[in-house]
């Protein structure tokens, strides 16, 4: 079995960052494992407070888990601070996994944020250069390239800054907007877009959606896919995960990470 190793934030609520992050790999058939970047108090409505964990402890979970076990796939969600990026950063030129899946958290599904101010600037530097893929959505590509997007129509503009910064494959997600769902990836060694498209689930429960579907390419990645087979095969897998999701809390519910075991045991 592949091993993946997360490194984010946690969500005490169980549906968002590293918990969705171990959630997705387990269902997308691989070990997981994690680096806890910070303490999020959170729940469906709304992040209550923050707590970053100091760095020389993250450091110290990376060397950890690498010491003594093979990573075949890293996914970076919550890194909230300029010297944790930096951190981070430095620590994955040094043990080189094969596969970094970046999902530049920046702010919750409540729309509260999870990240200081700087840290796209270090983002830029020092991680775009080492990833294998960048997954923002809409206001995080706008942070990310000073563009503004008001539809499907202005990706191309942004990518095109994007991938500037040294970024090998970008996948811009366009779920915000109305309609079916649809992403892009765009890569450095191909000369046309991918289109990736299914249809909107309407549901409130989107809870650790972007964690959730970074994760899944991140496992599919490791298991042996090609970038556009892992992108593809994932959002199919968050599409299902929303669709079959049920409620838990007031505010945005979680998806079902189990579904296909949940079905199987009658679980509803």
């Amino acid at each position: 079995m592949k091993k993946c190793l997360t490194i984010a934030g946690s969500d005490c609520s169980g549906g968002a960052g590293i918990q969705a992050d171990l959630k997705s790999f387990s269902a997308n058939l691989t070990y997981g494992m994690s680096v806890i970047t910070s303490v999020v108090a959170e729940n469906t409505s709304r992040v209550i407070s923050v707590y970053n964990v100091p760095v020389c402890e993250i450091e110290k979970q990376i060397d950890t888990v690498f010491e003594d076990i093979t990573v075949d796939g890293v996914k970076l969600g919550m890194l909230p601070t300029a010297e944790i990026i930096s951190a981070v950063a430095d620590k994955l030129l040094r043990y080189k996994p094969e596969f970094i899946v970046c999902d530049p958290v920046m702010v919750a599904t409540s729309g509260d944020s999870l990240s200081e101010d700087g840290t796209v600037s270090v983002m830029k530097k020092k991680l775009f250069p080492i990833i294998d893929l960048l997954t923002p959505n809409i206001p995080e590509a706008e942070a990310i390239s000073g563009v503004k997007i008001n539809g499907i129509d202005d990706f191309d503009k942004a990518a095109e800054v994007i991938m500037s910064m040294g970024v090998k494959n970008l996948l811009l997600k366009g779920g915000h907007f109305k309609g079916d769902c649809i992403d892009v990836l765009y890569s450095q060694d191909k000369d046309e877009a991918v289109f990736f498209c299914e249809e909107r689930v309407d549901s409130q429960n989107t809870h650790g959606t972007g964690c959730t579907l970074s994760s899944a390419i991140t496992a599919n990645l490791a298991n042996g896919m090609t970038m556009e087979k892992a992108v593809e095969q994932a959002k199919r897998y968050v599409t299902a995960a929303i669709r079959e999701s049920f409620t838990v809390g007031k505010g945005h519910s979680p998806v079902n990470h189990f579904y296909d075991y949940y079905n199987l045991k009658g679980i509803k």
